[in-house]
């Protein structure tokens, strides 16, 4: 059973879709997409609250980039979590989502439980994007590269097509980076999601591109799980974590060998196996 509805937040509509059963789990993104992708075995576990960012509010055509701030993301988190009359939560974010979480994290640490982040390098900056192409490179994998190639040039003309479409075009055309089957279609999974691009290309190209997630770790709380996948090839590269993962004070990562940039999609017995475990024990 679902319950769905939205918060208004400065004139955003922000979707929430509800579903499952036990320990309120607030996951950070486009509430349609991620829905999709989690099993239907981990809603007997969890209660996930699946909510949009005000770069996934449908109708949206704001471009000024100062509603589009991080403070004001985390904000939104907590406004939704106050709306649905949510304690204390497990907060999910995946991919640049998972800053968002972290962040939120840090900013309320007394309303989060644990924190989850998933397929995401340290930062998203010109160097570890500089890495994610040479991983992909060394890689041995011609066939998965092929595809890439191919898709690569059809992207401008896809994109110019529809450039309100033009995240979402990425996402499908990336799917060689990201997902371990590379034919893999993830069309049906965005059907429905509207983006606003002045939103992503403003927060992913340049607040996350400068963010540096260590600081204020000091007032993360909660433990962290860290998913990533062996051929994620969309973010930069596991290695990057040694960098910076002794700088959490309770940091466990999982690495899961078939998998690429959705775990929980791609492998989900193993993905709800892992999470609901390190739930119980930390």
């Amino acid at each position: 059973m679902s319950l769905t509805g939205h918060v208004y937040s400065s004139g955003f509509k922000l979707q929430y879709i509800v579903e499952g059963n036990g320990t309120p789990t607030l996951v950070v993104g486009s509430s349609l997409y991620y829905s999709r992708t989690f099993s239907n075995n981990l809603r007997n576990s969890l209660k996930l609250v699946f909510v949009d960012h005000r770069g996934f509010s449908p109708q949206n055509d704001c471009k000024d980039t100062s509603a589009y701030q991080l403070d004001l993301l985390v904000d939104d988190i907590e406004l939704v979590r106050k709306e649905l009359g949510l304690d204390k939560i497990i907060v999910i974010g995946h991919s640049g989502h998972a800053f968002m979480a972290l962040e939120y994290a840090k900013k309320y640490p007394a309303n989060v439980s644990h924190l989850v982040m998933m397929c995401v390098g340290p930062s998203y900056s010109h160097e570890g994007h500089l890495a994610s192409l040479r991983y992909l490179n060394d890689s041995v994998c011609p066939e998965r590269k092929a595809a890439l190639a191919k898709n690569l040039a059809r992207l401008p003309q896809e994109i110019s097509a529809a450039p309100e479409k033009a995240f979402i075009t990425y996402c499908l055309f990336m799917g060689p980076k990201s997902w371990f089957d590379y034919n893999y279609d993830a069309t049906e999974l965005w059907e429905g999601v509207e983006v606003n691009m002045a939103m992503f290309d403003y927060v992913w190209g340049e607040v996350f591109r400068d963010i540096d997630i260590t600081e204020n770790l000091d007032k993360l709380l909660s433990p962290v799980f860290l998913v990533l996948g062996r051929y994620d090839y969309l973010v930069p590269p596991a290695y990057l974590w040694e960098g910076v993962r002794d700088k959490f004070s309770n940091l466990t990562i999982r690495v899961f060998e078939k998998s690429s940039h959705a775990p929980h999609f791609e492998e989900p017995e193993l993905f709800d196996k892992e999470l609901i475990e390190w739930l119980f024990n930390s």
